[in-house]
Parts: structure tokens; C-alpha cells; sequence
């Protein structure tokens, strides 16, 4: 039995809600120990994770509680930092919302102490346990749009639109392209601010503190291994910005595409290579049925305040569930990570790289040599 605490401070305004915190509610072998939150109002939340015990404090519930696995509900990557180090300096395995840090040196630092405590850190990236981008993997591996020639990444491009948004919401199509491709070998990126080229002290005022950003144009072209050009492209305010978060890839026989909007439903179009305006047409790929988690006992979703009827709240749920219960099976050493520390640096890699490109005007290579944030403070 494997005891799980949880950290989900909800005071101070913060955004998320990704039902992070009900990652093991009801997997077996997990007893949901504790809960960590300094919201005062914290009761509700505390009793429908089925926790214990309730602490206003992340340090004195780990020190308490002395868990098996935390789960760091934030997605503020400085606290992931901190509290991703203390859990692994106490001998705790992790499930993390993404990002996993502000900068590389960060991340580094992380990944060493992950290696040489052998505590297991799995990322909240979702896109690897979803079933829509399951099928896009495998279908782009067993060559059913032939050769990948491009793949189209954007971000929210709301109100965040450019720096922050490719931190906070670009993370997860830079992820799944990096999981899909691998990772990348170079970066080219142009950075604007207000129309002009962006400047290494040009930092944004972020609406959460997300770690460092810049600009309010990003175009950013990854080259991957086999030829597949990447493109990450985010702006502020464009209209319907809600609808355009998503990954789209062009092969020699078709495309596939999901957007993070509706039921997220993965969709081909066999056209060569980009839709062609008198003939594209693109319908609905069936997923194959999705196996139950053995002995695990349904989500009842109204009681935790899910909605079944919005899919977006279905894919956190159980997409998260599925993230914990690999994470189980790991430790067991049944299974390997699927989204783990070592993966979420690549996402990482590819957002400080494209700042360090755009600042100097030329290609940067992967693995970057430069592990710093050029928009990062001296020292972080």
C-alpha cells in the first residue's frame, strides 16, 4: 500500500484546476494520506480527495506524513522546483503538473537528484497517456499519412498570446511533438514585442509567475530528425484565439490534426501536403476502446465537481488518473515513465532555446550547451 499526499494550495487567485489532486482517487494499492492547502476554505477540497488528514503547510505534511508519492497540483514551476527537490531529498516519488522548472540549470539539477535518489517524477503532460494523441503517434509511426514533412504547433493566443503562452499552454503541444518526433536537433526563432525584435531585458509582466517570458509574437522552426520541420507559432489577441491550441501534421499521403477544443477529437484529411481548397475534407478517426485500470473504482464526477458534459473536464480527470497509474506500475517496475523528468526537460530545452535564438539572431542547436534562461535573472 502506497501512501499519497497531495499539495493543492488553491488561495491567492491561481489558475489550473486540472483535478491534478484526484489523480489516485480511486486506483488500488493507495491510501490518500493528507492534504496540504493554506486556503482557509480548504475543507471541501480536502474531504472529496478523501485525504485524512489536512495541513496548511506542504513541508510539515511531508515531514508528518513521510508519503510514498506527493502530488504537486501548482503550475507555477518555481514551486515545482522546490518542492520537487524536497520531496526527492526526503525519498518521495512525484506526479507533477507541468512545468517542470523555470530554466534547464533548474531542471539539471533535478534530474541528477531524481537519478541519484532512484524516486521516480512523472509530468502531468497529457498528451502521452490521452487516447486522440495515442492514435496520432501510432499512426504517424506505422506511416498512414506517409512521409512527415511539417507539424504545425500554436498556442491559446489569447490574452497570453506569445511568451507566456508558450510556457504555460505551449508546453503541451511542444511535448507532444518532441514525444511524436523526438527530440529536435535546431531551433530558428523570432521573437517581437510591440513589432519589434525582442530584447534580452524586453521581460513580461505575467498574469500568474510562470517563470520568464518575453514578447507577444513567437515564430519558432524546430528541425527534427528525418527532415520533419516543426513550427510553433503564438500571438496576442488573435480572434478566436480560444480555438487554435493544437498540433496539426502534414505528411506526403495526409494530415492529422487535434485542437484542444470540443472532445478534442483526432481528425485526418488525405490531401497532399496542405489542405487543398476544392476537395479537403477531414473526418473523425474512432479511438480503440480504453481498458479499465484493474480494481479501480470509477470517478463519481458531479460529486468531485467534474462535468461530464464538458470533455475538456474529462480529459484532466482521467488522462491524470492514467498518468498516476503508470507512475504505480513504475515504481513496481512494471512499466517505464511515460511522461517523466528526463522527457519534460525536452519541452523545456525547446521554449529556452527558441529565446536564445531569437536574442541572437541565428540557429541553436540541441541539447543546448548554454543551460541558462536568457530572460532569467543571474543565477536562476
Amino acid at each position: 500500500m502506497k501512501k499519497v499526499c497531495i499539495s493543492y494550495d488553491t488561495g491567492g487567485g491561481r489558475r489550473g484546476g486540472h483535478y491534478t489532486h484526484y489523480s489516485f482517487t480511486g486506483l488500488p494499492g493507495v491510501e490518500i494520506a493528507a492534504l496540504a492547502d493554506s486556503n482557509p476554505e480548504a475543507e471541501k477540497t480536502f474531504r472529496l480527495t478523501g485525504a485524512k488528514r489536512l495541513y496548511t503547510s506542504f513541508v510539515s505534511m511531508m515531514e508528518q506524513e513521510k508519503p510514498d508519492i506527493v502530488i504537486l497540483c501548482s503550475r507555477l514551476p518555481k514551486e515545482h522546483y522546490e518542492q520537487i527537490r524536497f520531496a526527492l531529498n526526503h525519498h518521495c516519488h512525484v506526479l507533477c503538473e507541468k512545468p517542470l522548472a523555470e530554466t534547464p540549470v533548474q531542471a539539471d539539477e533535478l534530474i541528477e537528484l531524481s537519478h541519484r535518489t532512484g524516486c521516480l517524477v512523472q509530468m502531468a503532460h497529457l498528451a502521452r497517456f490521452a487516447p486522440t494523441f495515442r492514435t496520432m503517434k501510432k499512426m504517424v509511426e506505422a506511416g498512414e499519412i506517409g512521409q512527415v514533412l511539417t507539424c504545425y504547433l500554436r498556442g491559446k493566443e489569447d490574452t497570453r498570446g506569445g511568451g507566456e503562452d508558450m510556457q504555460v499552454l505551449g508546453t503541451h503541444v511542444l511535448d507532444a511533438a518532441a514525444w511524436i518526433f523526438g527530440m529536435p536537433e535546431q531551433v530558428y526563432s523570432e521573437i517581437r514585442w510591440q513589432g519589434r525584435f525582442l530584447k534580452a531585458d524586453d521581460l513580461l509582466t505575467t498574469t500568474e509567475p510562470v517563470g520568464p517570458c518575453g514578447g507577444d509574437e513567437i515564430f519558432s522552426l524546430y528541425r527534427f530528425k528525418n527532415g520533419v520541420n516543426g513550427i510553433f507559432e503564438s500571438r496576442r489577441l488573435i480572434e478566436n484565439g480560444d480555438q487554435r491550441l493544437g498540433i496539426t501534421v502534414c505528411g506526403s499521403k495526409g494530415i492529422l490534426t487535434i485542437r484542444y477544443t470540443g472532445n478534442r477529437a483526432l481528425r485526418i484529411c488525405r490531401d497532399f501536403p496542405v489542405p487543398m481548397e476544392d476537395r479537403s475534407d477531414f473526418r473523425e478517426v474512432p479511438l480503440p476502446e480504453e481498458p479499465e485500470i484493474p480494481g479501480s473504482v470509477k470517478l463519481e464526477y458531479e460529486k468531485l465537481g467534474i462535468n461530464p458534459k464538458v470533455y475538456y473536464h474529462l480529459y484532466f480527470a482521467e488522462n491524470n488518473r492514467r498518468a498516476a497509474w503508470n507512475l504505480l506500475q513504475s515504481i513496481e517496475g512494471k512499466e517505464t515513465l511515460t511522461a517523466g523528468i528526463d522527457s519534460a526537460l525536452v519541452s523545456l530545452e525547446m521554449i529556452t532555446g527558441a529565446y536564445q535564438s531569437a536574442l541572437k539572431h541565428a540557429p541553436v542547436s540541441f541539447p543546448l550547451q548554454d543551460r541558462r534562461h536568457p530572460l532569467a535573472k543571474e543565477g536562476e
